[in-house]
């Protein structure tokens, strides 16, 4: 679930939604909703939960308007989480902190395979997983921020198909391009700390290029730490 999350928080993720996104990694299927759309507000004016709530919107209806087609080729979703998630999502304040003192010595290019891979890798495993996704059941939750901050959270509320309800919260910080997502809290649990919890044990046993293969490749992040066996502190 958290890598949905990661996408429609891309969403929404974003991502995401790398995770957004509101299917299960285990294959539960998670949907989303989102109240009718209000009128348009410039950027400027945009709050953090107007951003996301947008996001949400333009997604999902796309998706809606032609689900049999999305459904036949999950691969079309790829271009609408390009389009309206990915430019509300920081990927790179996530990489850092995902990388932890990993980014710190990593090189110019080993940032920028990482950042890519991570975020096709993610895209690939679990992208058709926003196909099944509705418009119905994310609420998305005003937010009040101070025009002097430069953080915000973002609180939504999902509600499951069997009606439970998962808190799922976005920490958003202001840039020079807007407010951005860069991490999703769902139910208390960080996607980027677990993603750093599940990276860091192939980082210390195989290097940081062993890791940004696998992504390349197309593996799982979440099955990357099954694999190794030396335990994240």
């Amino acid at each position: 679930m958290r890598v949905t999350t990661l996408l429609v928080a891309s969403t929404w993720m974003t991502a995401g939604a790398l995770h957004a996104n509101l299917a299960c990694a285990q294959g539960t299927a998670v949907a989303t909703t989102i109240p009718a759309a209000t009128a348009a507000t410039s950027k400027t004016q945009q709050t953090p939960s107007d951003i996301i709530q947008s996001a949400a919107q333009r997604t999902l209806g796309e998706i809606q308007s032609n689900r049999d087609a999305y459904r036949k080729d999950p691969s079309k979703v790829r271009p609408l989480v390009d389009k309206y998630l990915l430019p509300h999502f920081d990927t790179e304040y996530a990489a850092r902190l995902v990388l932890g003192q990993y980014w710190r010595t990593a090189n110019q290019e080993q940032r920028t395979r990482f950042i890519d891979a991570f975020y096709h890798s993610l895209l690939s495993n679990y992208g058709s997983a926003l196909v099944e996704l509705t418009a119905d059941r994310l609420k998305v939750f005003p937010s009040t921020v101070d025009p002097s901050a430069d953080h915000a959270t973002v609180r939504t509320q999902v509600t499951l198909y069997n009606a439970d309800r998962i808190a799922m919260n976005y920490s958003m910080h202001k840039t020079s391009e807007g407010w951005k997502a860069y991490d999703v809290n769902v139910d208390g649990v960080s996607y980027i700390k677990s993603y750093r919890e599940d990276f860091f044990a192939q980082i210390q046993q195989l290097g940081l290029d062993s890791l940004i293969t696998r992504l390349e490749a197309g593996e799982k992040p979440a099955d990357i730490s099954k694999t190794t066996d030396v335990k994240w502190q």
